[in-house]
């Protein structure tokens, strides 16, 4: 990146990242853009904000960063709750597991935590120690955390 003009360093850092994209290379996490580019995380930080201002890219909280996607713009929790309705789970059925959630919708352990305590928080599912999270009521709209 050395013969970049300081000012003009985040722009030659959001094309790079624009083109890696669009070859369908995942995005490095900030850590890993800061070493490869030899900047600090303010100058990632600006290129990054750049390409989310264009659509390239999306915050996604619990991840860091992705390359923006075309459909499902949902949250998180709202994509969680759905799972009771598009897995047809019943009162007493078990919901699926923290890491089946992480892999499924792609997000981090804590994200997932953060959402399911919510979810038990207001009387969707219950946990029962050594058996997993169980659905312990249907969700309304009302009922979205």
């Amino acid at each position: 990146m050395s013969d970049a003009s300081p000012r003009g360093t985040y722009l030659v850092i959001a094309e790079v990242l624009r083109e890696q994209i669009v070859g369908g290379e995942s995005l490095p996490s900030e850590a890993a853009l800061m070493r490869s580019h030899s900047v600090s995380r303010n100058t990632i930080r600006r290129a990054l904000k750049t390409l989310e201002a264009e659509g390239v890219v999306e915050a996604a909280p619990g991840i860091g960063w992705r390359p923006a996607r075309s459909g499902d713009r949902r949250s998180l929790a709202d994509r969680m709750n759905d799972v009771i309705t598009e897995d047809s789970l019943k009162v007493g059925d078990t919901y699926p597991s923290e890491a089946k959630l992480c892999e499924r919708f792609g997000v981090s352990r804590t994200a997932v935590r953060r959402i399911l305590a919510q979810m038990e928080g207001t009387g969707l599912l219950a946990t029962v120690h050594g058996k997993g999270r169980t659905v312990r009521a249907l969700p309304t709209p009302a009922s979205r955390p």
